[in-house]
């Protein structure tokens, strides 16, 4: 092939007539220069990447002693790789001093760092911590408030916003202030519109948890979802990852709706806001004809009223394996300190079920404890 080349062929007739590529002609063309071709290297070489030999034993070992010296007797304390690189600059030897990076390899080709590299394991499923949720049986609505936003010379702004777990059905609601006497017929409405979820997810926000000063409080908003039969699940307090639907939708609904507003009064911001989630549903579309099916809102609502239900508590256990919920400490398991629980109130039973939660064996849910809670009386009148 070369000699057709340099015989004035061309190298895609060459290529043609010899029925290889264009590349394996312009290879070896390279490859023979200007050579002449009893001269040429036609032998094959691997196309593995090269790599540099490593360096002598003799020098590995010197690094290992630098290293367990410089732990033992240097001021600074240091024995890491740019240290270990400093000393053997600093001493003759008889080999030249390996960089920073060669030194380091040397270190874990020996097993000698400390450091251990951090285990990537596969998350759980969405909804890992409820089982029927998990198996895309049924929806989750996922609500958060917004706060401390400002309009010019107006009081301060509470953004209320829900996403479903499956679905990814959004909704935002801008007013001053947000208190219960706005969520309530927010959180009603978006239900009346697109139907009732399963679960109604939320953080320990006062305003959705109800007031905490006394035991066996329940809110308005817990009210309203035993009412509609749906079922309140509260997050563990400073725990990610199970509000992060919605605090993803909190950041969008700040980048692209706070941050481009000029809106002078609450109308203009909520028609404003109005147009970005209608977008974002036509965009989730799909998704949301694909999400499991949800129940029809109710013709008549009593919501003082306190029907039977569950109330969903995830918490973490204290150093005993205990949890604090609806003002009252329940121990729950000492073998199990430190750990995420799901507690189930049943309102019917009057009991709490407690079941372990592990995100490395999220389907392995046993329960760990089954206590008894009289549901007070005046939560039925």
């Amino acid at each position: 092939m070369v000699a057709e080349v340099r015989s004035g062929a061309s190298l895609r007739s060459v290529a043609r007539r010899h029925g290889v590529p264009l590349s394996t002609v312009q290879l070896w063309v390279a490859r023979a220069g200007d050579l002449p071709l009893d001269e040429v290297d036609w032998t094959d070489r691997s196309s593995a990447r090269h790599r540099p030999p490593r360096i002598p034993a003799a020098l590995e070992d010197l690094i290992l002693d630098l290293r367990h010296d410089l732990r033992v007797t240097s001021d600074l304390g240091e024995f890491g790789a740019v240290a270990i690189h400093r000393a053997l600059g600093e001493r003759p030897v008889p080999w030249p001093v390996p960089s920073v990076r060669t030194i380091g390899r040397a270190l874990e080709r020996r097993g000698a760092l400390d450091g251990v590299r951090r285990v990537r394991r596969t998350p759980p499923h969405p909804g890992w911590y409820l089982p029927d949720l998990a198996a895309r049986r049924v929806e989750l609505d996922s609500f958060d408030i917004v706060d401390g936003l400002y309009l010019r010379g107006m009081p301060e702004l509470g953004i209320l916003t829900v996403t479903s777990l499956h679905g990814g059905l959004v909704g935002a609601w801008p007013d001053h202030g947000m208190r219960v006497g706005q969520i309530l017929p927010a959180i009603t409405g978006h239900w009346r519109r697109f139907g009732l979820p399963a679960y109604a997810q939320f953080d320990n926000d006062s305003r959705f948890l109800g007031g905490m000063r006394n035991a066996d409080t329940l809110g308005t908003v817990i009210r309203a979802c035993l009412a509609l039969g749906v079922v309140p699940v509260f997050t563990p307090a400073r725990e990610t990852g199970f509000q992060a639907a919605v605090e993803s939708l909190n950041w969008r609904w700040q980048a692209k709706v706070w941050a481009r507003t000029t809106d002078p009064d609450i109308a203009s911001l909520r028609r404003r806001s109005d147009r970005w989630v209608a977008a974002v549903r036509a965009r989730h579309a799909p998704r949301i004809e694909a999400a499991p099916p949800r129940r029809p809102f109710p013709d008549e609502v009593v919501p003082w009223r306190m029907p039977g239900g569950r109330i969903v508590f995830l918490r973490r256990t204290g150093d005993s394996g205990g949890i604090t919920l609806l003002g009252h400490r329940f121990h729950v398991d000492h073998h199990w300190p430190f750990r995420l629980v799901r507690a189930e109130v049943d309102l019917v039973e009057g009991r709490v079920d407690v079941f372990a939660l592990r995100r490395r064996e999220p389907h392995d849910q046993p329960l760990l404890a089954r206590i008894d809670y009289p549901v007070p009386d005046r939560w039925r009148t």
